[in-house]
């Protein structure tokens, strides 16, 4: 099935851009990667575990993911892996399909100007003029992430994964040793004392 996703700014991307606080060449992989992998499912926009999403990085992208997709930390069903890359999957559970894109090479690179003034906005060493100018450089890349073919950015694969269950819910009991109200699912025995994780000290 081939894949159904937007390459042009458009109030979608602008509810990503709100969400996350800031336009960049991140948030628009995130975005692109999103509205693919909806569109290989065949999915909407998750109202509650529709859909989960597994994110490898925790990078701007993701907050695209969970505006484009509905997948949340809230719902349980975003979840993160810390690989490092950027990659995402997406599972539908009714279906049972699932679809993982790995951005390719890193994404568009930089040119020797730009990647210099990037460094000198993170060193804290830029004026004004500079400023200016890294915000329209990184407006050329998000609008060139958004505009390039899904093949040039992505490598798009079928898998075949495990659904993760769904949400736990449990009641809430206090910690035998702080005090503080834990989902009592969370909690682990430990000499007869039932304890929340951050009570449990380097062997929990």
């Amino acid at each position: 099935m081939a894949p159904r996703e937007v390459s042009i700014w458009d109030d979608a991307f602008e509810r990503c851009v709100a969400f996350h606080g800031h336009a960049c060449p991140g948030l628009a992989i995130g975005y692109r990667a999103a509205k693919a992998g909806l569109g290989w499912l065949g999915e909407r926009r998750a109202a509650d575990e529709e859909i989960v999403a597994v994110v490898e990085t925790d990078a701007c992208g993701d907050d695209a993911i969970q505006v484009v997709t509905g997948c949340t930390f809230g719902k349980g069903n975003f979840i993160f892996r810390d690989y490092g890359k950027h990659a995402y999957t997406f599972l539908s559970r009714s279906s049972g399909r699932g679809v993982r894109l790995l951005l390719k090479a890193g994404g568009p690179p930089r040119t020797p100007a730009q990647a210099a003034l990037f460094e000198k906005v993170r060193a804290g060493e830029a004026g004004q003029e500079d400023l200016l100018r890294f915000r329209e450089v990184q407006e050329e890349r998000t609008q060139e992430v958004l505009r390039r073919p899904l093949e040039d950015l992505f490598v798009l694969r079928e898998v075949h994964m495990t659904l993760p269950p769904r949400a736990t819910l449990g009641d809430s009991r206090p910690c035998d040793r702080c005090g503080e109200m834990t989902m009592s699912l969370k909690m682990v025995e430990r000499n007869g004392l039932m304890l929340c994780r951050g009570c449990l000290g380097p062997e929990g």
